[in-house]
C-alpha cells in the first residue's frame, strides 16, 4: 500500500502544515507507521486513500480562502489602513463542521460513545485563564456547553459515580444506555504554560465543541425542552452555574378540543332526528292531492 509522506501530502492538498494538521484531526485521520521507512525515520506517513479522502473535503476551499483573506488584511495593515483592515476583519470567512460530525457520527449513540474526551476537554478549558491563544469568547462558550451538560445530567438524574483526586473531579453518567466518564480540574485559575502545544488542543476543542452542542440540542429535544437554555445574569453573577440554567419546556401545537368536535356535530344530529317519518310523509302526499 503506498503510504506518502507529510511533504508529499502538502503538496498535493496545497495547504500550509498548520491548516493540514487541523484538517487531519478534523477529519479523523492520523499518522501510520510503515513496515520500512523509504524517507528517514523522522518524517512522518500517511495513507494514500486518506490524503485522496482529504482532496474532496469543503473545509479545504475554505482554509485557502481564509489564507488569502489574511494576505489582504496583512496588507491593509502594512499600508496603515486601519479601517480597511477592521472591515476586511470584519468579513473574514468562516466555516461550520456539521457535516464532519455527520460523517463521523452516523448515529447518535456513536456521538455518546466517543464523548467522553469531549467532555473532559471542555470542562478543562472552561477554566484556563483567558489569553491571546485562548481569547475569553472561546472560555465562556466552553463554560456554557459544560453547564448545559451539567444541567441535563442533574434534571435527569443520570449520575452514578463521583471520585475526587488530585487531578479533580472524576463524574460517571449513564445516557441513553452509555457510560461517560469525563474529569472536572478544581476550581482554581489555570494558568497556561509554554510547554503545551496549543495549536493541536485548539483543534481538538474546536471538534469537540461542534460534537457536544451536538448532544446538548439531541438531549434536550428528547426531553421537550427549550435549546439553548435561558441564563440567570444575576444568579450567575453570584457564582451559580447550573443554578443559573432556566431550563424550559419547548412550545407545542395544541391539540385539537373534542369537546368543539361534538359541538360542531350536534346541529347535524339534531337536523337527522327532525327528519320527517314516512308516515307523516305519507299523511303530507294526501293532503297535497
Amino acid at each position: 500500500m503506498a503510504m506518502p509522506s507529510s511533504a508529499v501530502c502538502l503538496v498535493c492538498a496545497q495547504v500550509t502544515l498548520k491548516d493540514f494538521r487541523r484538517l487531519c484531526i478534523l477529519k479523523g485521520i492520523y499518522p501510520r507507521e510503515p513496515k520500512k521507512k523509504f524517507k528517514g525515520g523522522n518524517t512522518t506517513y500517511y495513507f494514500a486513500k486518506d490524503i485522496a479522502f482529504l482532496a474532496h473535503e469543503p473545509l479545504l476551499a475554505k482554509f485557502r480562502e481564509q489564507k488569502a483573506f489574511l494576505k489582504k488584511i496583512r496588507r491593509a495593515v502594512g499600508r496603515h489602513e486601519k479601517k480597511e483592515a477592521k472591515r476586511l476583519d470584519a468579513r473574514r470567512p468562516v466555516y461550520k463542521l456539521d457535516h464532519l460530525i455527520r460523517e463521523r457520527y452516523p448515529t447518535f449513540v456513536d456521538a455518546l460513545r466517543d464523548l467522553d474526551d469531549a467532555l473532559s476537554l471542555v470542562h478543562l478549558f472552561s477554566q484556563v485563564a483567558s489569553s491571546k491563544l485562548v481569547p475569553p469568547t472561546r472560555v465562556q462558550a466552553c463554560a456554557r456547553l459544560a453547564s448545559e451538560f451539567q444541567a441535563y445530567v442533574a434534571r435527569t438524574r443520570s449520575l452514578r459515580k463521583v471520585f475526587i483526586s488530585i487531578k479533580g473531579f472524576y463524574y460517571q453518567a449513564e445516557i441513553q444506555g452509555v457510560t461517560l466518564t469525563w474529569v472536572v480540574p478544581h476550581d482554581f485559575a489555570q494558568q497556561t504554560s509554554a510547554d503545551v502545544d496549543y495549536r493541536v488542543m485548539l483543534s481538538f476543542l474546536e471538534l469537540y465543541e461542534a460534537l457536544l452542542t451536538l448532544v446538548n440540542f439531541k438531549l434536550y429535544h428528547m426531553l421537550s425542552l427549550k435549546y439553548p437554555p435561558h441564563i440567570d445574569v444575576e444568579n450567575e453573577s453570584k457564582g451559580g452555574r447550573i443554578s443559573a440554567m432556566v431550563i424550559e419546556g419547548a412550545p407545542t401545537v395544541p391539540a385539537l378540543k373534542t369537546k368543539s368536535l361534538q359541538d360542531s356535530a350536534r346541529p347535524i344530529t339534531a337536523s337527522i332526528a327532525k327528519s320527517p317519518t314516512p308516515a307523516q310523509l305519507k299523511s303530507l302526499q294526501r293532503k297535497l292531492k
